[in-house]
């Protein structure tokens, strides 16, 4: 059977498996992000309802209004004035929606105490995700419980206690809400980083809520490391219309977009191109047609699309997915040296130190391919260190740079300067490469934010792979997955910073991961179940991917731009599909046997 790659259809399959998941489990959500529940949430409707939530039906028994209640939660139009609906007007006019939202599953309304006019019920669920107000998305997997005292008023059933702040069922959420993508610029300059919200807006004012957002800039933890070219003093300047100047229903929908910015006519040239990038990722990403007109005080913010306007194409070379292609080809470890797989299905080994010895580990290429970092076994006894780490170009010589009992598989940055490891699961190190002098440093990573008090991180930490934007590294610590951000100190020196749980509604634990998109993680973990999902790096859309023709325990996971390869008990795969049929399935990669693993850049 001829097979090709897996994106798109395998989105479009995988799409319709979970929203059925989600609709059948009642998946959860929040009210900003997405949900971290094992439904995907987000996918059930890629784009927000029209319809609001219905207003309290006359003679509902109190707890039929209540879960009414937590479904009219996730309308947030005109402060939340659907669900207010179902209050007292006292209890209307005092209720705070402002100090927390929370998306919970399966809310269970149980009675406590009820007469002819008085009734308490207490509310338990679980609660699988948290928004903050600017639509970024936390995954949480809790028990939740509060007690709701209602009334008749003028013989209909009323709230007459709401708790401050909004909570919300996660299958409301999943049809009022959709994830949406901003961008901001990546320390170098020269490409974007995604930063995902969710939000609920009508298709007319979604360009301004956008827009509003980029201005507002990035969720707190990634404050300290990316830019934002559309931060004060710069700013939306009069009404944003299509570019034909029509004011209406500026959204989704042909025409394209003009927005005009003040406080930018000083931004230098090359800040003027990031400005655009900026805008027109994240509005082509949220379905925002083109062209899109940029002015800045009326005049073109850069002449060459003064008449035409900008494409995604014009931007295109800042966008996160274009770094994300695998330019080298295929690549795996088999009996401990590294060979390169070829698209007919030969397999050679590569030239040089890492193609001709046994004893290597792992190994991680450059994004360029010019690059090699292997774990190899020392081979000698206890209490020696058992591993050591090994630093060279592709087809030439290498040598060590550090030993330890244990040490991770490594992981490149962007642009191939350094290499990163976890040493004995608890010290992370970046292997510092200067191409121009072929000098190698070592330099020990601050990693006291991951372990101090207020995380809920655990050593050791036994996988580390870094974005292929350099600003997050994605962990498996003791089992669970974390995405963290990377922050450059003034002196040079790196942290870990702001560790995230994500997949935190997995069984079983984490064993492997790897980067898929820019914002989409597959992990591999133990058990016969659901052995690979995806997840986003808010931790929402945890989907579980097509198990057919794996043989647990999957070991690694790999993937690429387009591309995504495991190693299960008995070979190594690709997530392929049938081209007539569409049905995602794992297709075995002939001649490299039982004990190899996918290579791939990164």
């Amino acid at each position: 059977m001829r097979v090709r790659h897996r994106y798109p259809r395998r989105r479009r399959v995988y799409a319709l498996g979970a929203a059925l998941l989600a609709l059948l489990a009642l998946s959860g959500c929040a009210n900003l992000p997405e949900s971290t529940a094992p439904q995907a949430l987000g996918t059930i409707n890629r784009q927000p309802t029209s319809d609001g939530p219905p207003p309290p039906l006359q003679g509902r028994d109190p707890d039929l209004l209540l879960r009414d209640f937590l479904v009219a939660s996730a309308d947030p139009a005109n402060k939340h004035l659907i669900a207010r609906q179902f209050m007292t007007p006292e209890a209307s006019t005092h209720w705070d929606d402002t100090s927390s939202t929370v998306i919970v599953e399966k809310p269970d309304t149980l009675r406590e105490s009820r007469t002819g006019d008085k009734a308490t019920y207490v509310i338990r669920a679980r609660t699988v995700g948290e928004l903050s107000a600017d639509g970024a998305y936390r995954a949480v997997s809790d028990p939740f419980e509060k007690k709701i005292e209602m009334t008749k008023v003028d013989g209909e059933w009323r709230i007459d206690d709401p708790p401050d702040g909004v909570v919300m069922d996660s299958t409301a959420f999943a049809k009022f809400y959709r994830r949406y993508v901003l961008y901001f610029v990546d320390p170098t300059g020269t490409t974007l980083v995604p930063d995902l919200r969710w939000i609920a807006v009508p298709n007319g004012q979604l360009t301004q809520r956008l827009l509003a957002l980029l201005n507002a800039g990035t969720q707190p933890a990634l404050t300290p490391v990316l830019r934002n070219e559309l931060a004060a003093p710069v700013a939306i300047h009069g009404p944003i219309t299509k570019a034909n100047g029509d004011a209406e229903d500026v959204g989704i929908g042909l025409g394209g977009v003009h927005i005009d910015f003040s406080g930018a006519a000083g931004l230098a040239p090359h800040d003027r191109e990031l400005l655009a990038a900026q805008v027109v990722l994240t509005l082509s990403g949220a379905g925002i047609l083109g062209p899109y007109q940029i002015s800045v005080d009326g005049k073109p913010l850069d002449e060459r699309y003064a008449a035409n306007g900008y494409t995604v194409a014009d931007v295109e070379a800042f966008s996160p997915a274009t770094g994300a292609q695998n330019k080298i080809g295929l690549h795996a470890l088999r009996g401990g040296g590294l060979v390169q797989v070829e698209p007919n299905g030969s397999i050679t080994p590569t030239p040089g130190y890492f193609g001709a010895v046994n004893n290597l580990q792992s190994v991680a290429l450059s994004p360029d391919g010019q690059l090699v970092a292997a774990v190899a076994a020392t081979g000698r006894p206890a209490p020696d260190p058992a591993q050591t780490l090994m630093i060279g170009s592709y087809g030439g010589s290498a040598f060590p740079v550090v030993e330890g009992g244990s040490i991770s598989r490594p992981s490149w940055n962007s642009d191939g300067t350094a290499a990163w490891v976890v040493v004995d699961g608890e010290r992370v190190i970046r292997v510092v490469n200067d191409r121009a002098t072929g000098t190698v440093s070592r330099q020990d990573v601050d990693i006291s934010a991951l372990t101090n008090a207020n995380s809920s991180l655990r050593l050791p930490i036994t996988e580390l792979r870094v974005s292929r934007t350099g600003v997050r590294a994605a962990l498996v610590a003791d089992g669970k997955v974390y995405v963290a951000v990377i922050e450059r100190h003034p002196d040079g020196t790196y942290a870990l910073t702001s560790p995230l749980p994500i997949g935190v509604t997995l069984s079983t634990r984490a064993v492997s991961l790897s980067w898929l998109t820019p914002d989409t993680i597959a992990i591999a973990r133990e058990g016969n179940v659901d052995p690979v999902s995806t997840v986003s790096i808010d931790g929402s859309q945890l989907v579980p991917q097509t198990a057919r023709n794996l043989t647990p325990p999957v070991r690694l996971v790999d993937g690429s731009g387009d591309h995504e390869y495991a190693a299960d008990a008995r070979a190594v795969l690709e997530l392929a599909s049938a081209p007539d049929v569409g049905d995602a399935y794992w297709r075995e990669l002939p001649n490299l046997g039982a004990n190899a693993v996918p290579v791939l850049p990164g």
